[in-house]
């Protein structure tokens, strides 16, 4: 339990205690989330201030098994999670029907709120953190977040890692597919110095045998003057991950053999390198001021051959892509809570990025020998340069009714120097103007009904045309996302918490977009709309139960192929219509624990003009088992996929494959696996 920090024991998706929390909270905590309460000081806290908010605590993360971190958020409702697992391009998490197709990344991703997206909007930076080291994880839904913008359009997702406290963590796994896995976690506080470390490695076969091994080692470290009013640190991360790519299979060589890895991706491979460094500087200006500064450095580099096909003709699908990518940005916001009535909330941003990629293509193989390309078809240097500045109030006229006008503006600016000779500008998207408006009023205490309005953006992501234009080209602007939501949370029956909630967003000139491949498709405007349902509640003193049911349709409202046929009242690809969660978890005794959690998803189209069929639904169900060989030791044993149900991740292979020839790809999931785990703590 961290030091001087007040822990909320909170059961899952359980409310804050006091009414006033009632009163001005919709959020949804599930597990233990140690963080501080209410402060008339400090910085304000997401769920005190926005309305459509979850959050995960270390409980339900640090004793998971997973290939990679982003698993980890699919245990919250409405999450999708898309599982392309190719090496280190192993999937994302997404939500509010944005999928993870790499196309339109909408969803915003922060370690610690440090920005932690590449260029693209993809979400690599994840990859650096492990589940022991996670403290809480916390997504924010909709559009009514003003502290973020680039990547921020369908909402974003937090990663609080451990900062302070003093404990000795271990975890040694041992499981399917010869996995083997450690983690190591240190917190040392002391006086006014407080240290954390972090170090693991992941080896696998992974399930079609194509290998992975990952490294990550971290450090924090923080100093707090005497008065308690100023607080500074140094945060650094370093991950290296090598694996090969099983490639992506034919429906033919699916029904033959699931766990294949076929000659022709014989020579795939990920190489994948990351850092991250960043200095922290907090200031209590006055009981009722606060400034938070931060300055951060990321890279981000990456060598990827792969083979799309076994089709002999032409170089298309075997390629290799190199990206080099670096970020140095700043965040400042203060916070003066003005009064009892009144907080104003404001922030500025800057981020600038040098980056570069290179792609390459390489005569037919069996399998493909990455040695000569036959065509350099990128090299390309680029910058993106943003800076962003928002306001908000928190403006509270009775102990029932809260209220949250915001405004949020952005600015971008860049440079591309082209393989082919000249240079391009970015686009020219001028200050990009976001207002934001929530409130949540509690009519009783066991009852807070909110609705919040507000705008995103889309801007184009890659190195060369459309995102940079030279003269003469084509002009485009931001696509804009206005969203709404309305919802309620309220306690149908003792020790039961429920929340419904209805929402829509409508974007303006929506692009599909994949700076990997150079293609743009322009899908017009669209809508996003959807249900979102959760429950939980205690049926006695051992055993608690949840589930969440969120219905979804993302669909274009107006645009057209390339051959002039219109897409209107089609769903956009790869975009299940429902998403489900459903767990329980039963207290034995003090030392022995049992749990169940499944979760689901639709089938959803795999082209845009929706002729390909659907494909990509499942159910699964993971059991878990704890126990506590005493108060420093406990096992772990967790079975996934525990009914062996056959999934896969499907995609149309239009590219590749040309013409008559195009078909479905698919990458197929991990059947049953179990996995045993030693924790040690001193």
């Amino acid at each position: 339990m961290k030091k001087k920090h007040l822990p909320l024991l909170l059961a899952s998706m359980a409310a804050m205690s006091n009414q006033g929390a009632n009163a001005q909270d919709s959020t949804v905590v599930m597990g233990e989330v140690r963080i501080s309460a209410e402060r008339a000081a400090g910085p304000l806290l997401s769920n005190r201030v926005l309305t459509s908010v979850d959050l995960l605590g270390a409980d339900k993360v640090e004793d998971k098994n997973v290939m990679n971190s982003w698993e980890l958020v699919g245990q919250l409702p409405g999450v999708q999670l898309t599982e392309t697992r190719m090496g280190a391009e192993s999937g994302k998490a997404t939500f509010r029907a944005f999928n993870g197709e790499g196309y339109i990344n909408g969803i915003k991703v922060l370690i610690d709120g440090i920005p932690s997206n590449v260029n693209s909007g993809n979400q690599r930076f994840i990859d650096m953190i492990f589940p022991l080291e996670i403290d809480y994880i916390e997504v924010v839904r909709g559009t009514n977040d003003p502290r973020y913008g680039l990547h921020n359009i369908g909402g974003n997702i937090n990663f609080g890692t451990r900062q302070g406290g003093n404990y000795t963590n271990s975890r040694l796994t041992l499981g399917s597919y010869d996995t083997r896995e450690v983690q190591f976690a240190v917190g040392r506080e002391e006086g006014n110095l407080a240290q954390n470390y972090f170090i693991a490695s992941q080896q696998s076969d992974e399930y079609r045998g194509s290998g992975s091994e990952k490294y990550s080692i971290g450090g924090k470290w923080f100093v707090t003057s005497a008065d308690k009013a100023v607080k500074a640190g140094l945060v650094v991360r370093a991950y290296k991950h090598d694996a090969g790519e099983p490639g992506f299979l034919t429906a033919a060589e699916l029904a033959s053999d699931r766990r294949q890895w076929p000659a022709k991706n014989g020579n795939d491979r990920s190489e994948r390198d990351m850092r991250h460094a960043s200095v922290h500087l907090d200031w209590q200006i006055t009981p009722d001021a606060f400034f938070s500064n931060r300055i951060y450095y990321n890279s981000y580099d990456d060598d990827r051959r792969v083979t799309f096909t076994s089709n002999p003709a032409g170089s298309a699908p075997r390629q290799r892509r190199i990206w080099d990518e670096r970020q140095v940005g700043y965040l400042g916001n203060l916070t003066w809570r003005a009064s009892e009535l009144v907080t104003l909330d404001g922030g500025i941003n800057a981020e600038q990025q040098d980056n570069r990629y290179r792609r390459m293509r390489f005569s037919y193989a069996m399998p493909t020998d990455f040695g000569a390309p036959v065509l350099v078809q990128n090299d390309d240097t680029y910058s993106l340069d943003n800076v962003g500045a928002y306001l908000q109030a928190i403006i509270r006229p009775s102990a029932s009714l809260k209220i949250v006008p915001g405004w949020r503006a952005d600015k971008f600016s860049g440079d591309s120097t082209l393989m082919a000779g000249g240079s391009a500008r970015l686009q020219d998207y001028g200050w990009i103007r976001q207002p934001k408006l929530s409130m949540v009023y509690s009519p009783a205490t066991d009852i807070s009904v909110y609705a919040n309005w507000g705008r995103t953006f889309q801007v184009l992501t890659g190195s060369g045309a459309p995102a940079y234009v030279a003269p003469g080209q084509a002009t485009f602007d931001a696509s804009i996302n206005t969203g709404k939501e309305l919802g309620v949370k309220f306690k149908p029956a003792p020790r039961t918490e429920m929340r419904l909630a209805v929402w829509r967003q409508d974007a303006t000139g929506e692009v599909a977009n994949m700076p990997a491949t150079g293609t743009t498709v322009g899908l017009g405007e669209t809508r996003r709309q959807g249900v979102d349902l959760q429950v939980s509640g205690q049926v006695n003193d051992r055993l608690d139960v949840w589930a969440s049911h969120s219905l979804q349709k993302a669909e274009v409202l107006k645009a057209f192929t390339a051959a002039g046929t219109s897409l209107a009242g089609k769903e956009v690809f790869s975009t299940p219509r429902h998403i489900s969660t459903a767990g329980v978890e039963y207290r034995a005794s003090s030392s022995l624990r049992f749990g169940l959690q499944g979760r689901g998803q639709g089938s959803y189209f795999i082209d845009s003009p929706n002729e390909q069929g659907k494909f990509g639904g499942f159910v699964l169900f993971d059991a878990s088992l704890r126990y506590r060989l005493s108060e420093r030791a406990s096992i772990d044993v967790q079975v996934k996929n525990l009914a062996n149900r056959r999934y896969e991740y499907a995609w149309y292979d239009n590219f590749f494959w040309p013409g008559a020839q195009a078909q479905p790809m698919f990458s197929s999931g991990p059947g049953r696996s179990a996995f045993l785990s030693l924790n040690y703590s001193l």
